[in-house]
């Protein structure tokens, strides 16, 4: 059959394209240009948008005598990944584009593509597998074999008719592996190093990128402690994420933390590190990979970020598309702006936005 891959000029896709060409489909590359790649463009994109990684694809397409395409995606990554970034930080929460820019910008428009041009199936490098749930004939998405890499966690906003599109041909693998089968097939990507940062702040630098986005918007405020006493000020809430230490600009007999941000008074909450434990949030925007609530309460494994580890809780589905979770153990630097994801064993049942 033919199937669309998407080819983001790293190992792992690079494989999967092998590997879907060797079980004898017919395999079309796709690279998705997110930014300007025009001379002088975008100096701060980083690995996984940057013109290098093209060229990557664009090699690994030739070694394995794969037609590959580039799809300009530039104003649907800005209006679907830079735009909300800078506004959760302007408003109190600390995003995950990441997951935004995997379901609602790269798999949506690949799956368009694919139906565009006739193509019943889209391949991705991601660490994660799917099933047929015996019991309802619904697709389920499970975790990556490989625990250290699995990326369930970015695609539990995938529907059902997307999954039902969807190949994951490395999923089944470890990481180890795939550097090396890569390497038995001359991929020229099989040694290249892997992407940290997200791709549009590549220095890290949250904060600048926020004032250069928004300007304007960026205003001073308040330090205090849980009863409200002021115990400094800072130079913008975008600057700070609940569970952080440095950057206060507070001294004391023991080390403070943020608790909360508050967009509506500019202020930041700072307490001591035993403060920062949750035993329950509230989250909305939920999305059940089944397409529909298994049910008013149930039991899950809750992450809350990437990389935290499940915790045990029970789920209980709230009007307007909201869940309130309950941990049997609070849970340290619940995160607004973040994804909290539910498991059950090795399946993820969906998740939905903190705060």
């Amino acid at each position: 059959m033919r199937v669309v891959i998407a080819m983001s000029g790293g190992v792992d896709s690079s494989l999967a394209a092998a590997l879907l060409q060797e079980q004898g489909h017919e395999v079309v590359g796709v690279s998705m240009q997110l930014h300007d790649q025009g001379e002088g463009k975008a100096p701060s994109f980083g690995r996984c948008c940057a013109l290098d990684d093209l060229h990557d694809a664009k090699a690994v397409a030739g070694r394995l005598g794969i037609p590959h395409y580039v799809l300009n995606l530039e104003r649907s990554f800005h209006d679907g990944v830079i735009s909300p970034f800078v506004r959760d930080y302007l408003e109190g929460r600390t995003p995950i584009p990441c997951a935004r820019c995997n379901t609602e910008v790269k798999f949506a428009s690949l799956v368009d593509k694919t139906r565009a041009l006739g193509v019943g199936h889209v391949a991705t490098g991601h660490y994660a597998r799917k099933d047929v749930d015996p019991a309802t004939g619904r697709w389920r998405l499970l975790k990556g074999r490989d625990a250290r890499k699995d990326q369930s966690y970015f695609l539990f906003g995938l529907s059902q008719a997307q999954l039902a599109m969807a190949l994951f041909p490395v999923g089944d693998l470890e990481k180890a592996e795939v550097r090396r089968m890569a390497a038995e097939r001359g991929l020229p990507t099989a040694d290249k190093a892997e992407s940290q940062e997200i791709c549009f702040v590549p220095d890290g630098d949250y904060a600048g990128f926020v004032e250069r986005e928004a300007p304007s918007e960026v205003r001073p405020g308040l330090v205090v402690d849980g009863s409200g006493r002021v115990l400094g000020t800072h130079q913008g809430i975008h600057r700070f994420t609940v569970g952080q230490r440095r950057g206060l600009g507070l001294s004391g007999p023991r080390p403070l933390y943020v608790l909360a941000v508050r967009p509506e008074s500019r202020t930041v909450v700072a307490g001591e590190a035993e403060d920062l434990a949750e035993p329950r949030f509230t989250a909305r925007d939920v999305s059940w990979i089944s397409g529909t609530s298994p049910g008013p309460r149930l039991r899950a494994r809750v992450k809350i970020r990437y990389r935290h580890p499940e915790a045990e809780a029970t789920l209980c589905c709230l009007p307007g598309n909201r869940v309130e979770v309950t941990f049997e153990t609070p849970q340290r630097a619940v995160t607004p702006g973040q994804a909290a994801v539910f498991y059950d064993g090795d399946v993820c049942l969906g998740g939905a936005w903190i705060g």
